[in-house]
């Protein structure tokens, strides 16, 4: 079974290295720069994980994860930050994973996977 992420990340050149690594994995991937974009894409394609970066132009990732675990409630999400301190922000728990950026793909790779294997 190939599973579906969305990456939701602001920053174009992330987005890009983030999905030709999910990509590369076996992953289907599609990319959305915020909100709008990643609530049209879950209304249309079966994703199985969310990838959110915290920190987003405009509505943040926190705000996407909260309507995400409401209202898609088959699709796991993986927090992805530059800051390790959320972690420990009651807003972030409801996430079924947490990633601190990293030039470490294979982390994110392992990441990933942890996740997907919650939903098995």
């Amino acid at each position: 079974m190939t599973y579906t992420i969305l990456v939701v990340d602001d920053e174009a050149d992330i987005r890009f290295l983030f999905s030709t690594e999910l990509q590369d994995a076996g992953y289907r991937v599609f990319e959305a720069s915020g909100s709008k974009e990643c609530f049209e894409i879950l209304e249309k394609e079966k994703v199985d994980l969310c990838l959110l970066d915290i920190k987003l132009k405009g509505e943040s990732g926190i705000d996407i994860l909260q309507r995400i675990v409401k209202e898609y409630k088959d699709v796991k999400t993986l927090l992805a930050t530059a800051y390790s301190a959320y972690q420990d922000d009651v807003s972030t728990w409801s996430a079924d994973g947490y990633w601190i950026k990293s030039q470490d793909m294979e982390a994110l790779k392992d990441e990933v996977k942890k996740v997907l294997a919650k939903k098995a």
